[in-house]
């Protein structure tokens, strides 16, 4: 029966992050279909070669970081217990490489190719398994401080804080440092229109991160005899009260639409096994509502260019999820307590510190040693043309 458990864990946590590895064509076509059509090929060539730079980062530096193992044994060693163990690293790979993934969108359309690889490598082998360490495993103390303190360690069952949190603000550096897009915003005070190339590559984008999502909060239990009804329906919940507080608040508009789940879904991963239904919709409405607030004042008002969104959707909304566990999570609520809002808070608050210096750490040495920019030129071209070489529609261009 042990061995039958150990294999069965196994598969469940390699069926998890088979799932989440499938979000990251999500991000993908997410990003495709928001930039300009000069950079789609751009948009699929980084999300893929980011994930295989994440996987070598994470492998040999980031997971020993975060939880002080690394698999330099011989391959017997590494297949003990039907390899659960390297299952349980693939899964949480594929958190960890969600991180440049995010950061990606917030960029797009005029970041050099390769100061983002090393960037990747950076954020991903350091900063955030610090932080990973930090909230799921003990580390420096810090949770043991906040269980003394406030009576409730930190909780963030499948990643709000860690993962979205963490990887909407490193985002927000990573803008602030490149700056808009050229013409973006003009002397005059006029604001140039980027509409999204392709509104179906958009959605589909967004359902595929909507799918993958149930496998990356449902099987963060990580263990068969923990999976939890609870976080699913909880999950469901949020994704739809994104969804309807997105329609109503950004008006139809597609865009908004699409993303109003993904907000929910961000919200909602901390205290997903926690939360009452109806606590994860209100969760979920709340965060699509901050992040069409959050998304126009950004790109309108602010004139931050965060091409795709992604501090108001992962950012701040990861944050809200952080702070809302800790709120929906009592009892007083329905939920079934065990938590903190002040260690949630606090928390969520380190997180976010956190990210926000390692972003513009490693963003600004980038800067400040190779560059982050393609040149004015290079950018009217297109990313496809001036990195890859080649378009989304080459076909076209033979014509012509």
């Amino acid at each position: 029966m042990d061995g039958l458990k150990q294999g069965a864990d196994a598969l469940f946590v390699l069926l998890g992050g088979i799932m989440v590895l499938a979000m990251h064509a999500g991000f993908a076509f997410l990003e495709l279909g928001t930039v300009r059509q000069k950079n789609q090929v751009n948009a699929l060539v980084k999300i893929l070669t980011d994930f295989s730079v994440s996987t070598v980062a994470y492998f040999f530096v980031g997971y020993t970081v975060a939880y002080g193992i690394d698999f330099f044994s011989g391959a017997t060693t590494l297949a003990a217990d039907n390899g659960y163990g390297l299952m349980k690293f693939f899964f949480l790979l594929t958190f960890a490489a969600a991180i440049p993934a995010i950061v990606s969108g917030g960029i797009a359309e005029r970041a050099r190719f390769v100061p983002q690889l090393l960037a990747t490598a950076a954020i991903v082998g350091v900063i955030y398994p610090l932080f990973e360490g930090v909230a799921w495993n003990q580390r420096f103390g810090v949770q043991a401080w906040l269980a003394a303190s406030f009576g409730a360690e930190f909780h963030d069952f499948a990643g709000s804080v860690v993962v979205h949190a963490v990887g909407g603000w490193i985002g927000l550096a990573a803008v602030l440092w490149l700056g808009p897009r050229h013409n973006r915003y003009r002397k005059d005070g006029a604001i140039s229109a980027h509409p999204p190339s392709s509104i179906p590559f958009l959605a589909l984008g967004a359902w595929i991160l909507a799918v993958g999502w149930f496998g990356f909060n449902v099987m963060s239990a990580q263990t068969l005899d923990k999976i939890s009804g609870l976080v699913a329906v909880n999950s469901l919940m949020a994704m739809v009260g994104g969804t309807l507080a997105a329609l109503v608040f950004g008006r139809n508009d597609p865009g908004f639409v699409h993303n109003g789940p993904l907000a929910g879904l961000v919200a909602v991963c901390a205290g997903s096994d926690l939360m009452h239904p109806a606590g994860a919709l209100v969760v979920g409405a709340v965060a699509g509502g901050l992040f069409v607030l959050l998304f126009t004042l950004t790109q309108n008002r602010w004139r931050i260019d965060d091409v795709l969104g992604v501090w108001p959707l992962h950012g701040l909304c990861g944050a809200w999820g952080g702070i809302a566990a800790g709120i929906f999570g009592h009892t007083a609520f329905g939920g079934a307590g065990g938590v903190s809002f002040m260690s949630q808070l606090v928390g969520t608050l380190l997180g976010v510190a956190w990210a926000f210096a390692g972003g513009l750490a490693v963003y600004g040495a980038l800067r400040a040693t190779m560059g982050l920019r393609l040149s004015p030129e290079e950018e009217f071209d297109g990313a496809d043309l001036s990195i890859h070489r080649i378009s989304a529609t080459p076909e076209r261009e033979a014509h012509w």
